[in-house]
């Protein structure tokens, strides 16, 4: 039986940031399925792994053609541990990564900690879910693996969902400047970023905007 676009498990692999973004977001819109998230109509791949060679969080892609509030957004919410009121007044990624579950348990300094004593360990695997607390909101992005498989450090994420057309280049931006945190902390090159994507969706009320991008991004 022929599967659809939709359950076949896809890897989309890019030399950037910027062109996984655009990647992923021309694959959505010329495959995806429609489906509705918090009653909000869209278009949706499944499974949708980004396999991404070189993520620097100074991407000229997303420099380009991300937007610069979104972006803005983004970094406070991996960076200021103020709750966030567009979710719910839900917990930060920086209280979730810094401050777990308002416990003074920095996560970031727990897995330096532990590749500096064990650089083969294949468990400096943390969490942004507080499933105590959790109970409307529940993170996009929920588990972040570091490990250092050849000597550079590799970030493998997983994610339920992620927004390619508002959202996700912002979510990798950060992601991108968290795992260089890690190796400089850890004084060793960054790696490959590897994002495993539940659901890749594009909202309908994005899909003209990001069409405008791929349509520009063609005549470059």
């Amino acid at each position: 039986m022929r599967t659809t676009s939709r359950e076949a498990p896809q890897i989309l692999a890019a030399e950037s940031l910027g062109r996984a973004w655009l990647s992923v977001a021309e694959r959505i819109l010329a495959e995806g399925a429609h489906s509705t998230y918090d009653r909000l109509p869209m278009v949706e791949l499944a499974h949708v792994t980004l396999d991404i060679a070189t993520p620097d969080p100074d991407d000229a892609l997303i420099g380009k053609y991300g937007d610069p509030e979104r972006l803005a957004w983004m970094r406070a919410n991996f960076t200021d541990r103020a709750r966030v009121a567009a979710l719910g007044d839900a917990d930060s990624y920086a209280t979730r990564l810094y401050d777990y579950d308002h416990r003074g348990r920095d996560q970031i300094s727990w897995v330096v900690e532990r590749l500096l004593r064990d650089p083969l360990s294949r468990s400096a695997t943390i969490t942004t879910f507080q499933p105590l607390t959790d109970t409307s909101y529940i993170p996009c992005v929920s588990l972040l693996d570091f490990w250092l498989p050849a000597g550079a450090l590799e970030l493998v994420v997983y994610a339920h969902s992620i927004d390619f057309g508002a959202k996700g280049y912002g979510n990798l931006v950060e992601l991108a400047a968290l795992q260089r945190h890690v190796a400089t902390a850890l004084a060793v090159p960054v790696g490959r970023l590897l994002m495993i994507v539940k659901s890749a969706h594009v909202y309908e009320t994005e899909i003209a905007y990001m069409r405008a991008i791929l349509s520009e991004t063609l005549e470059d």
